[in-house]
């Protein structure tokens, strides 16, 4: 592999699946052959001193700029510039391909011969812009190879760039440490420290955002509840939405049956998917598109802790989902049906086992870190 500068606002300790997705590619990679060229996360005293604690435990050198959101002004183009010819890099890869993509050309005429950028979900949603369709032109151009994670987020973004561009595109999507999430990563443990051993539960991990549909999982629980009295609704995760959530749990008269754990340290994020029997997340798609799930990594970290899924038809989430084998994909926003699927799964052990043990399997199969960061060092 060519020596690389990854460009990215997307990188730890700012929490986030893109940086997580980046973080452990990076520790993937030859650190001798890595440098990392990040934004700052944020500028108070906790805020530095969590990313210097972070940085100085990276197995390769970052290099933070003073500001908390990069952008492809001339100053960082200078800079990214300069720390590619510092380093002797010959390849790029930029951790989102919008915007800093359009930085390439620069970084092209400054001695890159590889540059690689990847799209999430935003780059979807630029694809319906007029505006953001030229900006996206520009990136197809500038680089050698734009990366996507399914094919609901490929097909978007191919309509915005050239033929020649879309001809070039190739799946990356995020992975799964198959070794971090399993069937026994302690599960029992979290449900008898919240009081749920003897509960069925349906869990969801997840940010609390509108998009990912805790509420459709709430107003689903009266009809989960009629035909399985004592399941529980176990919602991980912190964020912005979880007063409404609270609320609406309240109002919809079954606060008794949600459990709210907030934000969790990431160690004891396995244990917590282990703690259910279900896992569930009816994302949906919001703002006339501009706001949808790129891939929903989450489905496939329950997969592989041997859990069916219940998904959304939100963006590229049904790609992360073999629909009637590791779970079944929904309807957004309709607790109706995604309160039928968690109903026949709770009351049916051997639909479970099977589609667990078979999500199991199919994260085995394609969905492993090394897997994936063989692709990305053959790309750089």
């Amino acid at each position: 592999m060519h020596k690389t500068l990854i460009v990215t606002n997307d990188f730890p300790p700012r929490p986030g699946g893109i940086q997580a997705f980046l973080h452990n590619m990076a520790l993937r990679l030859d650190p001798d052959r890595v440098v990392v060229y990040a934004s700052t996360w944020k500028h108070s005293a906790e805020g530095r001193e969590a990313t210097a604690a972070f940085d100085a435990e990276q197995p390769f050198q970052v290099v933070r700029d003073r500001t908390t959101m990069l952008l492809p002004t001339p100053r960082v183009t200078r800079r990214a510039v300069g720390l590619l010819r510092e380093h002797g890099c010959e390849s790029v890869w930029f951790g989102a391909a919008a915007p800093l993509g359009l930085m390439g050309p620069a970084l092209r005429r400054a001695g890159a011969r590889r540059i690689v950028a990847t799209t999430h979900g935003h780059e979807a949603g630029w694809a319906q812009l007029p505006a953001a369709r030229q900006l996206l032109r520009r990136i197809g151009e500038g680089t050698d190879t734009l990366t996507y994670l399914g094919e609901y987020t490929r097909s978007r973004i191919a309509s915005a760039v050239t033929d020649r561009a879309a001809a070039r595109m190739v799946q990356l999507p995020p992975g799964v440490d198959e070794k971090t999430f399993h069937p026994a990563s302690g599960g029992d443990g979290i449900r008898a420290r919240l009081g749920l051993s003897d509960r069925p539960v349906v869990v969801c991990v997840s940010r609390l955002v509108p998009r990912k549909g805790q509420d459709t999982l709430i107003e689903a629980m009266p009809r989960i509840l009629a035909a399985v009295p004592d399941a529980v609704l176990l919602i991980v995760g912190g964020g912005p939405y979880v007063e409404d959530l609270r609320k609406l749990a309240a109002s919809t008269g079954v606060a008794d049956s949600v459990v709210f754990t907030g934000a969790v340290p990431w160690s004891e994020l396995p244990a917590h998917y282990g703690a259910g029997d279900v896992f569930a997340m009816p994302c949906r798609t919001r703002r006339g598109g501009l706001d949808v799930e790129g891939l929903g990594i989450v489905y496939l970290e329950a997969s592989a802790t041997g859990l069916p899924v219940v998904a959304g038809d939100s963006g590229g989430a049904p790609d992360a989902v073999l629909d009637g084998e590791t779970g079944w994909v929904v309807r957004g926003g309709v607790p109706e049906e995604a309160a039928d699927r968690i109903v026949a799964l709770l009351q049916d052990a051997d639909l479970r086992a099977r589609m667990g043990e078979r999500g199991r399997a199919w994260v085995e199969e394609k969905w492993r870190w090394d897997l994936l960061a063989d692709r990305l060092r053959e790309l750089l």
